[in-house]
């Protein structure tokens, strides 16, 4: 499983932005990481600082000292400025591109989960053209968690975890065709248009790489 030119773009992005800000914040960042017990509390500490992923967070952290100068900055705006110009829309645009505060669950038979796979399901359109019905949401909905225990699919509920409780976003299905993997992502109506569909994509290649071993995604979305 390969990353698209416009997620390759992104992670690019938001590394050399992470970068940065810790470049601009790096006594906050200091002190972040001596406060921390190991090292993997101050991945978590410098990650919830800058607001980026903990992969980014590691690389704050193999920082070598001869790369805190204002030089080193300089080449990192120039490079987030050249980055953006490529892009059809920025992180701060869709603030949950990046995967940050975004997780995959797998899908249950929880009244949640149930409810949320009618609401994409209503969305779904038969042969002639009209809306699936109560009869064949609930066949498909079967259907599909038995690929699941015959390991044919895998399917995952999108989470938010910024609030207080983490709230369902979106809908994650893995389909193995052959050798081939088929992904769809559905992202809730309100949900949309924030990068939930970047992250979820994104979050879903360990995921399916897991599952399905040398296989081959194919994206296809929205589901």
């Amino acid at each position: 499983m390969t990353a698209g030119p416009q997620d390759q773009i992104l992670d690019r992005r938001e590394l050399a932005s992470a970068l940065l800000r810790a470049l601009d914040l790096r006594h906050e960042v200091l002190d972040a990481i001596v406060d921390s017990d190991d090292h993997a509390a101050a991945v978590r500490s410098v990650s919830a600082l800058l607001e980026t992923t903990e992969d980014n967070a590691n690389a704050v952290l193999g920082l070598q000292l001869g790369r805190l100068t204002k030089l080193e900055r300089d080449h990192l705006r120039d490079e987030v400025t050249n980055l953006d110009a490529t892009l059809k829309w920025l992180p701060e645009q869709r603030p949950f591109s990046t995967g940050t505060n975004v997780r995959l669950r797998p899908f249950t038979q929880d009244d949640e989960d149930v409810e949320l796979y009618r609401r994409r399901s209503a969305e779904q359109l038969d042969a002639d053209g009209k809306p699936w019905q109560a009869d064949r949401i609930e066949e498909e909905r079967r259907a599909g968690l038995n690929r699941v225990d015959e390991e044919t699919a895998a399917w995952f509920v999108a989470e938010n975890t910024s609030g207080e409780r983490p709230e369902c976003v979106g809908l994650v299905f893995g389909e193995l065709h052959g050798g081939e993997v088929e992904l769809a992502v559905w992202v809730a109506p309100e949900s949309r248009k924030q990068g939930y569909g970047t992250a979820v994509i994104k979050l879903s290649r360990p995921e399916l790489a897991a599952y399905f071993p040398g296989t081959t995604v194919i994206v296809r979305s929205p589901a």
